[in-house]
């Protein structure tokens, strides 16, 4: 399977993800929003830097079950609670370090937002990744 990640001329060049991602038709996983809860479902910690390498430890176990790999994430989307660049900046840099960060050179969207699904989470990670036939 190919998969293709291009920066189209006429728009920016984005720091590390592609403006559009594209993929033949074929099977395709869509994660459920991954969130910083351990086994027990429960929130692993108020730093948010430690929920963002719960949820990277949360996405690479989902991907492995279907089996997939971080290269073969074709969309993600990040979302933060937080108005500030620099929280939104640290998360995006703490993924991309991560073991998923392979995941975050295809169409990628980070978004800060007021709230998410449990109290006292921070992040969460929404995924789509192109399977092989």
């Amino acid at each position: 399977m190919t998969i293709d990640r291009i920066n189209p001329p006429g728009l920016h060049t984005p720091p590390g993800y592609h403006h559009v991602t594209l993929v033949p038709a074929g099977r395709t996983a869509y994660l459920a929003g991954q969130c910083p809860l351990d086994p027990a479902g429960m929130v692993v910690s108020p730093d948010i830097l430690r929920q963002v390498d719960q949820v990277a430890t949360n996405t690479l176990t989902a991907l492995t079950s279907v089996p997939a790999t971080p290269e073969q994430v074709v969309r993600t989307v990040i979302y933060v609670v937080s108005d500030d660049r620099t929280v939104l900046s640290s998360v995006w840099d703490r993924l991309r370090l991560s073991p998923i960060g392979a995941a975050f050179t295809s169409a990628s969207t980070l978004l800060g937002v007021a709230q998410l699904g449990y109290p006292g989470q921070l992040v969460e990670l929404d995924v789509t990744a192109a399977l092989p036939d």
